[in-house]
């Protein structure tokens, strides 16, 4: 650490040991130095209580920050999360959590194609048709690297019908604007969403999360969902790192931003646990709500294929 404060601070290791231990105050300049560099609040430092909030993030955009490196920054805080020795995760689902997408390819390919066209409006998509084969290799393995770690670290997600029907919705939108290239393309897709709710339910009735993939149905993290009728989640996370709570926001659908804000997040924990509170516990227990949930969705998916195969 005294050889980074050093280089930063352009000082002697010297130098920068005595204002470690406390010997040689820093000057405000180099207090600044330091907090721009390791994004460090001096307002908390200092306990000063602003009424603004300090928020890091990036934005998808085609030439400064593209969708490998959105999914490389997932990955990174999903690792770190991972070192902790006390974890829990918490999401108010909107839409359905990113994670999911990434336990069946066609899911995350659709996604994708769907935020860089519709939301994002990448150049090289104004025109563009959705084909399964377009979703990189590269892209997919980075997937599969972030569901490992997701399906490690145990979850709280709190899910209403409106979570679900985003996707639905998003496909009947695409299958309207004739951006798939067949009606097969679309049964194939629904099938994979069909799959991926399926998955989830047997997810809900274990309590813990599983690759889709393992046979053996080998537990991982523990999963914990919730139901609730009436409230429309927004896609806000929490995660618990011991003693230190850290909130994300999702904004402009695909883009987060993140604090380390006491108060915020303070207030984002008493608002989880508030949500959980006017919820049913869905997984393990709560049969009769579960099966009534996803039977519901299941049902809707059902129609949506019935209509693609009686046209064939």
């Amino acid at each position: 650490m005294a050889d980074e404060v050093a280089k930063l601070l352009n000082i002697s290791s010297d130098s920068a040991y005595r204002r470690i231990r406390g010997e040689k105050q820093i000057t405000f300049e180099e207090a600044q130095s330091l907090a721009v560099a390791f994004k460090i609040s001096l307002d908390q430092l200092i306990d000063i209580s602003p009424e603004g909030v300090l928020f890091q993030g990036n934005y998808v955009k085609p030439k400064t920050y593209r969708f490998d490196e959105f999914l490389t920054g997932i990955f990174h805080n999903m690792s770190y999360f991972n070192r902790f020795k006390k974890k829990e995760f918490y999401y108010s689902c909107k839409d359905m959590p990113i994670f999911h997408h990434f336990h069946f390819r066609e899911v995350a390919a659709f996604k994708w194609f769907f935020w860089m066209k519709t939301y994002l409006q990448f150049p090289e998509f104004t025109n563009r048709k959705f084909k399964f084969s377009d979703y990189p290799d590269d892209f997919f393995l980075m997937d599969q690297k972030v569901l490992s770690l997701y399906l490690d670290l145990p979850s709280t997600e709190i899910w209403n019908f409106e979570s679900m029907n985003i996707v639905l919705r998003q496909i009947e939108f695409c299958r309207y604007s004739q951006v798939f290239e067949s009606d097969k393309d679309i049964l194939r897709l629904y099938e994979a969403v069909e799959n991926l709710w399926d998955h989830l339910e047997r997810q809900a009735v274990l309590g813990y999360k599983f690759n889709h993939n393992d046979p053996e149905k080998k537990p991982r993290g523990e999963f914990k969902m919730y139901f609730n009728e009436v409230h429309l989640g927004d896609n806000s996370m929490l995660v618990l790192l011991d003693n230190v709570k850290i909130s994300f926001l999702v904004h402009t659908t695909v883009n987060y931003m993140m604090t380390r804000d006491v108060a915020f997040n303070e207030n984002m924990y008493n608002y989880m646990q508030n949500l959980m509170k006017r919820s049913t516990l869905i997984s393990q227990v709560g049969e009769r709500e579960r099966s009534r949930f996803f039977k519901i969705i299941r049902e809707r998916i059902a129609r949506r294929k019935q209509t693609l195969l009686s046209k064939t």
